[in-house]
């Protein structure tokens, strides 16, 4: 296997523990505000509650045009929610444009 792939392979992983650990923190932000997975779909307007699943197992991410109405959904700022996102979601954009912003999330040191 090349280098190339090899990289490739490692960002494959590890953008797949992010969406994970991502998952976690939205179902722990839905839960604390008491909300089932069918009530957060119908606050987000989704039509299948499996979406909502589907995020939280890291199978999927929040769309980002969307962001705005989960944030509202789930009692969170727009622009936390937004940054702690991108932090899962697109790590190396995340610390170009926060070089000062800490890492929270413990698989963050291996991107």
């Amino acid at each position: 296997m090349s280098s190339f792939a090899q990289i490739k392979q490692i960002n494959k992983n590890d953008s797949k523990q992010l969406r994970k650990e991502a998952g976690l923190w939205l179902r722990s932000l839905r839960e604390g505000r008491r909300l089932s997975q069918r009530q957060l779909a119908s606050r987000v307007d989704v039509e299948y509650y499996t979406f909502i699943s589907q995020i939280e197992a890291g199978r999927g991410r929040v769309p980002t045009e969307r962001l705005e109405i989960w944030a509202e959904a789930l009692g969170e700022e727009v622009q936390p929610f937004a940054k702690r996102l991108m932090s899962y979601y697109d790590p190396i954009n995340y610390r170009l444009v926060f070089p000062e912003a800490e890492m929270r999330h413990s698989d963050h040191s291996n991107i």
